[in-house]
């Protein structure tokens, strides 16, 4: 996520909620929390890498041939090998997991496992040097996965299998890799060109991976339900919400955008329980109340950190 000027954070903080900051943070609140249940929907018919696959490649297309209609700058042969390198990390690798595990995840938890971005990328962001270490920081990482812990320990009502668990961690590995690497790669001036392009890269890397595994040997059969979810992740999740999310970027401080993070997961439970009969239990309410605290911690740290 870029980071906003000291100026630029406290211009945005005085700008009243308006209806349309409404409407993009009622996109990327909900319409992003919804999306897990959307991703459960489709892979319990369509195979996952190519469920992941068309909805990266149909958004990144749609995304990128609209920036075309506006006069939008094409990308370089430079450019297009740092979004290739987005496309891999930020869209193949993460979508990859997250669509696999949600075949054995209950969509809550897979939401509250995908929450750990944040810390992730902090993670990261020390490792490679563009943070400085801070125990503080440190400690709520820890903290939030310990929560994910939590989550995997053996319960009567609820068994949370490990191997989904750690696909998702993989992907949110490569997504945090991805948007720590970015910052150091040429990439397009406009944001959706680069949103687009990187989505419509990652897409096709996931589409020729199913095809190698056999994922389209037989053509993979889409019934209603599983292509209006597909569907619904194509023009909600990645056309709408991350529209928003980059309006909000340029409109709000990046702070106050990041608290998606934690809304999210809250969406997704909610939403899985009420309609899918998810089960909901003490010990997933405790692990998913340590990510959450963990996340709010670190994201309160960048905030303070952006006014010093």
């Amino acid at each position: 996520m870029a980071q906003a000027s000291p100026i630029d954070e406290s211009t945005r903080a005085r700008t009243g909620l308006t209806f349309g900051a409404f409407a993009a943070f009622f996109a990327i609140y909900f319409l992003w929390g919804t999306t897990f249940f959307a991703i459960r929907v489709a892979v319990r018919e369509i195979p996952p890498l190519f469920a992941a696959g068309t909805r990266m490649l149909l958004a990144g297309v749609i995304l990128l041939g609209f920036m075309k209609l506006r006069g939008a700058t094409r990308p370089t042969v430079q450019q297009w090998r740092s979004l290739s390198i987005m496309g891999v990390l930020m869209f193949a690798v993460n979508y990859a997991g997250l669509f696999w595990a949600e075949k054995y995840l209950s969509s809550g938890i897979a939401a509250v496992v995908g929450a750990t971005i944040p810390l992730m990328v902090v993670a990261c962001e020390i490792l490679f040097g563009l943070q400085a270490f801070r125990w503080t920081a440190m400690a709520a990482v820890l903290l939030g996965f310990c929560g994910v812990g939590v989550l995997m320990i053996p319960d009567a009502r609820l068994t949370v299998p490990v191997l989904p668990v750690l696909a998702i961690i993989v992907g949110v590995a490569g997504w945090s890799l991805g948007t720590v690497w970015s910052k150091k790669l040429p990439l397009p001036a406009s944001k959706p060109v680069t949103a687009g392009a990187s989505m419509m890269i990652g897409g096709a890397v996931l589409l020729v991976f199913s095809a190698a595994i056999g994922e389209m040997h037989p053509w993979p059969h889409i019934s209603r339900s599983a292509g209006l979810a597909l569907a619904y992740l194509v023009t909600f999740g990645s056309l709408i919400a991350y529209t928003a999310y980059v309006w909000l970027l340029s409109h709000m401080p990046a702070s106050t955008v990041a608290s998606y993070a934690y809304v999210n997961p809250v969406v997704a439970v909610v939403l899985g329980h009420f309609v899918a009969d998810e089960v909901i239990t003490p010990r997933m309410l405790v692990g998913a109340a340590l990510v959450l605290v963990s996340v709010y911690l670190i994201l309160r740290l960048n905030r303070q950190t952006a006014k010093v």
